[in-house]
């Protein structure tokens, strides 16, 4: 059924997951045209139909198809939508965390701190702050919560971990050998959530852990770059990171701030997480693992 606004689609999270599905499922010529309009948002919202198919690289036909597919009435109802979403978003012209050019004079360290705010501001949308919410309340009432990242997302995964580790006895060690994540996620349950991270290019241990997680009908929380990632289909939330800025590699600031905003919620959801962080800060101290500030007459 089309139609002229449709109302379903509020958001450009809305019509992002309406075209990865399409990535997945439709005929390839509209999988490759979703594709191309899941990283030009902006070119959907400013042209003509013509124009659009000579950007994309794709017959007028092909658009008109995608704008059907979506469940509009044609492009014009399509282009609008993509063009409220994104006024809705803060910008008409181009994504919150837009990439920072490389002639506009700015020191390196200074389109580091500029990139950094841009991405922050993105990742702390009112959307995302919703989904904050919602996956502080499962990861709360799951049995067994698993972080899983590799190679550069391993630190995310374990300080994931580690931190949830200190306040909930739900959170499970880090698991990083092929092995031991493909050993440890076939006893998972419907009960349980699985965490997974990784941004293209995409690690096969990962993908794997998210095809385990499903088939054991684990509740799978992706944290990733894209909608069509792998680890994005069949999960229970979706963390699109803006990852934007002149490292070598991609940014994972955000990805920090979005453990620490969740697990933030989850400690204002507990009863215990101030007492369990604090009986286990003692045990710590009790066990010498940190070491104790010198006594006032030894300093030197």
């Amino acid at each position: 059924m089309v139609s002229e606004t449709h109302p379903a689609y509020q958001t450009l999270d809305d019509l992002s997951h309406a075209l990865a599905e399409l990535v997945y499922n439709a005929s390839p010529a509209i999988s490759d045209f979703a594709a191309w309009a899941l990283e030009h948002p902006q070119e959907m919202a400013f042209h003509s139909v013509r124009a659009l198919a000579r950007r994309a690289e794709v017959n007028v036909n092909t658009v008109y198809r995608l704008s059907l597919a979506l469940g509009f009435a044609g492009y014009e109802p399509c282009r609008k939508a993509f063009q409220s979403a994104l006024r809705e978003q803060g910008g008409m012209y181009g994504p919150r965390a837009a990439k920072l050019s490389s002639d506009d004079g700015l020191e390196i360290i200074e389109k580091v701190r500029e990139s950094g705010h841009n991405n922050l501001d993105a990742l702390f949308s009112e959307q995302n702050i919703n989904r904050i919410r919602e996956v502080a309340a499962l990861l709360g009432d799951a049995r067994r919560i698993y972080c899983i990242g590799v190679r550069s997302c391993f630190s995310l995964a374990h300080y994931f971990s580690y931190s949830g580790r200190m306040a909930f006895p739900n959170f499970a060690r880090p698991l990083s050998e092929p092995g031991s994540i493909s050993d440890v996620l076939t006893e998972t349950g419907s009960e349980d959530a699985v965490i997974l991270i990784t941004f293209s290019l995409y690690s096969a241990e990962v993908v794997r852990a998210h095809a385990a997680a499903l088939s054991r009908s684990a509740k799978v929380i992706a944290i990733t770059d894209s909608y069509t990632s792998p680890i994005a289909r069949g999960a229970e939330m979706v963390f699109c990171l803006p990852m934007d800025g002149p490292q070598p590699l991609p940014s994972q600031a955000a990805g920090f701030s979005l453990v620490e905003a969740i697990i933030a919620k989850m400690i204002t959801q507990s009863g215990r997480s101030a007492e369990r962080i604090a009986d286990f800060e003692s045990r710590l101290l009790e066990f010498g693992s940190y070491v104790p500030p010198p006594e006032r007459g030894d300093a030197k």
